[in-house]
């Protein structure tokens, strides 16, 4: 017979593949308003302001700040814009890039050329996440019905 302590731990497990789906649903959003930026948003060309990346073996990140002139006469100023490590060396070094802009969306700013490797990291994420979610709350779904079937064998 499972203990108490077992059993609580086996239906707390229950958390894990919530947060999980929580995270693909997420990662799906990101997908989705980066295609909504790059599809409706207004083509500009960004002034790159400074470009920083980390490639420490405990934390890897790469940011971009950009100056986008609006077509109303307005600049957008997006500091520290983070991108993927794998994708800031394919801008990095230039003076402008193609982007698309909305300003108020969740992506204002889409850089053109890397817009296609970004949806494709950010889809893969939400299919990488719902997966492991599927998986894990299949444990979870058995580890209880295991110590269920304990309980009523006892």
């Amino acid at each position: 017979m499972a203990s108490n302590t077992t059993r609580r731990i086996a239906r707390l497990a229950w958390i894990v593949p919530l947060l999980l789906l929580l995270l693909a649903l997420d990662q799906a959003k990101v997908a989705f308003d980066l295609q909504r930026t790059f599809e409706r948003g207004t083509p500009a060309a960004a002034e790159v302001l400074a470009y920083e990346d980390s490639d420490r073996v405990d934390v890897t990140y790469g940011y971009v700040s950009l100056r986008v002139p609006l077509p109303g006469g307005g600049v957008l100023t997006k500091q520290k814009m983070s991108l993927p490590t794998s994708l800031l060396p394919r801008v990095e070094g230039e003076r402008t890039l193609d982007v698309r802009v909305r300003p108020g969306a969740a992506q204002e700013v889409v850089i053109a050329k890397l817009m296609p490797a970004h949806l494709l990291i950010a889809a893969s994420q939400s299919g990488i996440c719902f997966l492991g979610a599927l998986l894990f709350g299949a444990g979870v779904f058995f580890w209880n019905r295991s110590l269920r079937r304990q309980e009523a064998a006892a």
